[in-house]
């Protein structure tokens, strides 16, 4: 029996088998698959065979394992695939054939009666290259399976029916400009989705389209390369190359597909750098500060990136040491800026060697340099109106403290260097002086005192003196005076504080009561030292006595014992200090010693108090004396003010005193250097006929002339301003000056003089309106008069 079902089933095979090769015939597609479908059912004999030797297995009825169908059929019929049959089957129709698994039913049906299967849709090995399919035997009366479900596969057989294609396309790439041949450029890979396995289908070759005969490609590879020598970048800089790639290996009927390739040539630095110009020009004016930018200029290099990088130095010319040059890395320009203070008045011109060099070099092409490149610049000092110089960046002087008002003790000196070398005037910045404690002469920049400098009030003086041009007020400068105020002994010493001595009744003879110490304003170089000793009027103290320590301290010691508080509750001591300074000063001051009651120990139990202490209550009488003798106080002192006033109030009538309110009168008027009776104005010139005062015949002058309270070396021939700074100070600090002046001296202004007299004290003579219009001949001196008080042909015109 198994031998005879063995034969069997190698007969369905057959047929099987004979099926294939008729529709094989009919359909020229399924000739590829004849051979493997063979192979197959010799395998499937085989396991028929172990069945056969091995009961303990299932038979199998099936004949088939894999089938074979071509991609992309385009016939108008299904596709057919292969045929399913089981040796139960009788042909009756009995047996049900199904299918199940990828594509059933949609992509891929059976016929239920003969187990033909067809490909309904289109088949594409790309999208999916075999698809896995199961099949099982029903009986198709009550359904059941006649055997179990096997699993068989239908591969997709390849058919060229893609091109190639570059999938990063389209490409850039670069090289270097001036390469050699044969530098490689880029690769490139086509992918064709074709079964590389199978035939030429997947087979590529490449080849250059566009692009030559800068470029070529190998055909295997893919590889660009350069194909011609020397091409430069500053010639043409971008090439574009089509690369083709072919199937088949590139024989007839392959398909193709193409890409661009954009290549740049990068740049070298085979391009030396080259001045626009041999010979610059630039100006700039002195007052430009250091640091300022003069000009620029530029060595153009065709190259690109560091290979135009440039370093620009001053490698020569007379403004080396004046002028800097520095690269902006980002236009590679040269900056021309000052390197030192200019000077028209000193150099007009200047001449600078500048070389502009690359940084980066490639030593490939130094053959093509230098890679450096000259040219001259010529700079130009314009004049500008610069305020006035000063000999000294600062000024450092020590005055001493006693140093009499009006001394002269530092001189400044300012110069207008410009080509016009004006005039300069000087002055005392206020804001520096609060004080008002110098004056500075406006022509000479002599610096001298107007009031007494004190150290210990004020030590260090720092003042701002400003130098300005007469022709051009803005033009200013100015300077730092520091003066150090140098002590002097000036101040006498005193007791550091008020002492306050006691003594006990029981005190014996040359016990230590009180030691003291003294303190003085002035600053020796030596240090403080200072001496005591009674006063001479106490030089003969019967009770105490002084002894000095020579540290700087004093012993109050007694003299006697047995005080008593009844005989003398209270004892007033002169002490004499003086100190050890040239010229030497002394003070005297006094010590209070109180006499008090002690214990056995010294401690103090009781002092008298009646020369401090006022009765603790007062009777009603005595508080209205004391406050009516302070109502007659007051009364006195308001009575006294009262007739001050009435004195001094002048004389004017009604009518006088309605001139007008702008008009300051005097009591006294001089009439300039003609007017003898005033003052004598020769004092001023010859210090020694001050002393002789010569009083005015007409009239009794309240203040007697200051002038011999001036020191005679201070007087000289130029040293006018001290003589006036001294009166204006006595006349500052002196609380009884009158409101008046007191110090008549005058300038005339009459004969020889184009305004005659500018008094106004006549004008009230005459009621008509005076005419100013004669102001404005006199010239620029009297322009801000004749804009006040001139009229204008337009005020004539309106009027």
């Amino acid at each position: 029996m198994g031998d005879k079902h063995l034969l069997k089933s190698r007969l369905c095979l057959c047929l099987i088998i004979l099926a294939h090769l008729q529709h094989a015939t009919a359909e020229e597609p399924t000739l590829q698959t004849r051979g493997e479908n063979e192979k197959q059912s010799d395998e499937t004999l085989l396991q028929s065979d172990e069945t056969l030797e091995h009961h303990q297995r299932v038979k199998r009825g099936w004949v088939w394992n894999q089938f074979f169908v071509l991609e992309e059929y385009t016939g108008s019929e299904p596709l057919y695939v292969g045929k399913l049959h089981s040796d139960m089957d009788r042909g009756d129709g009995s047996i049900k054939y199904i299918l199940s698994g990828e594509g059933a039913g949609t992509m891929f049906t059976i016929d239920d009666n003969t187990g033909d299967i067809h490909a309904t849709q289109r088949l594409d090995r790309e999208v999916k290259a075999q698809y896995i399919l199961r099949a099982q035997a029903l009986q198709r009366r009550t359904g059941m399976p006649l055997e179990p479900e096997s699993e068989f596969i239908v591969k997709i057989q390849d058919i060229n029916d893609n091109e190639p294609q570059f999938l990063d396309g389209p490409y850039t790439a670069s090289v270097p400009e001036m390469s050699v041949i044969g530098t490689s450029v880029l690769q490139l890979t086509a992918t064709d989705a074709d079964d590389p396995t199978y035939g030429n289908s997947a087979r590529v070759v490449y080849s250059i389209l566009h692009g030559q005969p800068y470029f070529s490609v190998e055909p295997r590879t893919g590889i660009i390369r350069v194909t011609l020598p020397n091409m430069d970048r500053e010639a043409k800089e971008h090439y574009e190359v089509i690369i083709q790639a072919k199937d088949m290996a590139g024989q007839l009927g392959g398909l193709a597909g193409t890409t661009t390739v954009n290549i740049t040539l990068s740049d070298v630095n085979d391009n030396p750098p080259k001045f626009a110009q041999k010979l610059y020009q630039m100006s700039v004016p002195e007052s430009s500060p250091v640091g300022s930018i003069v000009g620029r200029v530029r060595a153009k290099d065709l190259d690109e990136g560091i290979n135009a990088e440039m370093r620009y130095t001053i490698i020569d010319g007379d403004g080396r040491d004046t002028f800097d040059i520095s690269t902006d890395p980002t236009n590679q320009v040269g900056i021309i800026t000052i390197r030192k203070p200019l000077d028209f008045e000193g150099k007009k011109s200047y001449t600078l060697k500048v070389e502009g060099a690359n940084t980066q070099l490639d030593h490939r092409f130094l053959r093509m340099g230098p890679f450096s490149d000259v040219t001259i610049i010529h700079i130009s000092v314009e004049d500008v109106d610069e305020p006035p110089q000063f000999d000294s960046k600062f000024y450092y002087v020590e005055v001493p403290e006693d140093v009499a008002i009006g001394t002269i003790f530092q001189t400044v000196s300012a110069k207008d260097l410009d080509v016009s070398n004006n005039s300069v005037r000087y002055s005392i910045e206020r804001n520096s002086d609060p004080g008002r404690y110098f004056y500075i002469d406006i022509t000479s920049g002599a610096l001298m005192t107007a009031r007494p400098l004190d150290r210990e009030e004020v030590s260090w003086h720092n003042i701002t003196v400003m130098a300005m041009e007469m022709n051009n007020p803005t033009q200013i400068e100015s300077v730092s005076v520091t003066v150090k105020v140098i002590d002097v002994n000036d101040n006498p010493p005193e007791l550091a504080k008020y002492y306050e001595a006691f003594v006990c009744e029981n005190t014996k003879a040359g016990q230590l009561i009180q030691t003291v110490t003294a303190v003085d304003l002035d600053d020796p170089l030596g240090g403080q030292h200072f001496y005591y000793s009674l006063a001479p009027e106490a030089a003969n103290n019967p009770n105490f006595t002084l002894r000095d320590n020579q540290d700087n301290t004093a012993w109050i010691v007694t003299r006697r014992g047995g005080f008593s508080q009844k005989e003398w509750s209270i004892y007033y001591l002169p002490i004499l200090i003086s100190d050890g300074e040239q010229p030497v000063h002394s003070s005297t001051s006094t010590l209070t010693i109180r006499v008090c009651s002690c214990d056995t120990e010294g401690n103090v139990m009781s002092c008298t108090a009646e020369a401090y202490t006022l009765p603790v209550s007062l009777s009603r009488g005595a508080l209205i004396a004391i406050l009516a003798c302070i109502f007659v106080l007051l009364v006195m002192i308001l009575l006294i003010l009262s007739l001050r006033s009435q004195r001094k109030k002048p004389y004017l009538t009604d009518a006088e005193e309605n001139v007008h309110e702008n008009i300051v009168r005097y009591d006294d008027e001089g009439g300039g250097e003609q007017d003898t009776e005033a003052f004598d104005i020769a004092a001023m010139w010859n210090p020694r006929e001050s002393q002789v005062v010569k009083f005015r015949q007409d009239m009794v002058p309240e203040i007697e002339s200051l002038s011999r309270y001036v020191p005679q070396n201070y007087m000289g021939d130029s040293n006018v301003h001290g003589y006036v700074l001294a009166k204006l100070y006595e006349a500052d600090v002196d609380p009884c000056a009158p409101p008046y002046d007191s110090l008549q001296t005058y300038a005339y202004e009459g004969e020889g003089s184009v305004a005659d007299s500018l008094s106004s004290l006549q004008s009230v003579t005459t009621n008509t309106d005076h005419d100013y219009d004669y102001l404005s001949d006199w010239g620029p001196r009297f322009k801000k008069l004749s804009d006040m008080y001139g009229v204008s042909e337009m005020d004539n015109a309106l009027w």
